[in-house]
């Protein structure tokens, strides 16, 4: 049972939503998940429409009028997907715990004797680093900190890195840390410039996944769903069924490093035996970077997607498979058709997508 904990000092980072969708996503993959509600404001519950009787405070706090065992409360989402709710009472136990021995491992002994058998356990934390983060933090064996590409969370990173650190090193407890960015806008030059100073600083500890803002997102918690029940073609859903299979990579590696390079290698050359290259280019001798994203990479905008400059011309080379594909490029945020290429389509956002058809040679 592999536990991650959610957790950033700042609200508005989406982190609840990170919660919420990266549950979603690795239970549509076939993964058992409950995902903890640790949040006295209980978003996480709210945003899933989950209705309760009792609450994760009924199981941490001794003082509770009806004590239960975490078995008891947990909620059914749908297929693979459970829930343990939160309620505001929970903002007291950070009181009620301040002279308990050992107040730090309450959550971490709960699940110790969980009886409940799950792939994977997600806890949203609260906004703040007090006794609950702490506890999530004993309790898991890593830790996701969703950051916005803005100036100030890149100030507070740095130092919420390093706070987490002290608390792994007083509790003696090995934990990892990786770092998600969320709410990028890339028709923002600034949002860039936020990524590349995220990237230098925090390279060994950072997702290559993005969470790209998307109005879905936000649609979806207002109706009480996550992103890949609301719309599973939006931006929203891919960014998150990307994170999750980088999520799902990082644990077969951490199993089975040898046999799964052994494996990926092979896989690589099977698919490469059955792959066109093709040449994409487009003229933008004053660009700074050019990004190539389409249905060949999940729209992903990362260092994998990043085109080469040779004499002002930008180009990259991919092997695809036989079929038809929707493109774009992104100059210096700007999201661009290929003005080249005079196959066109309309694509959900009033914008145009270029079309590129591979034929098997």
């Amino acid at each position: 049972m592999r536990i991650i904990a959610i957790a950033n000092q700042k609200g508005g980072c989406g982190k609840t939503t990170t919660a919420i969708n990266l549950a979603a996503a690795l239970a549509s993959c076939g993964n058992k998940v409950l995902l903890i509600d640790l949040d006295p404001q209980a978003h996480a519950t709210l945003g899933l429409n989950i209705k309760y009787q009792l609450s994760i405070y009924n199981v941490l706090s001794k003082l509770a009028n009806k004590k239960a065992r975490l078995e008891e409360i947990i909620q059914n989402v749908e297929e693979n997907f459970d829930l343990v709710p939160s309620s505001i009472i929970l903002s007291t136990l950070e009181q009620e715990l301040s002279g308990e021995i050992g107040r730090e491992s309450r959550l971490s002994d709960t699940l110790a004797n969980f009886s409940g058998s799950y792939d994977y356990v997600l806890i949203d934390c609260p906004p703040n680093l007090g006794i609950l983060t702490i506890n999530a933090i004993r309790a898991s064996g890593e830790i996701i900190i969703p950051v916005e590409a803005s100036r100030f969370s890149l100030e507070g990173l740095g130092q919420l890195v390093s706070i987490i650190e002290l608390v792994k090193d007083r509790l003696n407890h090995v934990i990892s840390q990786r770092i998600l960015v969320t709410n990028f806008d890339s028709r923002l030059r600034h949002s860039f410039k936020m990524l590349k100073e995220i990237k230098t600083n925090f390279t060994n500890k950072l997702f290559d996944t993005i969470i790209h803002v998307n109005v879905q997102l936000k649609e979806a918690q207002n109706e009480g769903k996550h992103v890949i029940k609301h719309n599973k073609y939006c931006r929203g859903t891919k960014d998150y069924l990307s994170l999750s299979r980088e999520v799902v990579m990082h644990t077969e590696e951490a199993k089975r490093p040898m046999a799964l390079a052994k494996k990926m290698k092979q896989i690589l050359r099977d698919k490469m035996a059955r792959l066109n290259e093709v040449a994409f280019s487009i003229n933008a001798p004053d660009a700074k970077e050019v990004y190539l994203v389409g249905d060949f990479n999940d729209w992903k905008l990362d260092t994998t997607s990043r085109m080469e400059q040779n004499n002002g011309a930008w180009m990259k080379r991919l092997g695809l498979k036989p079929g038809k594909y929707r493109y774009r490029f992104v100059i210096d945020g700007k999201w661009t058709e290929d003005s080249s290429n005079p196959s066109k389509a309309m694509n959900p956002y009033g914008t145009l997508d270029s079309l590129i058809e591979v034929i098997n040679k």
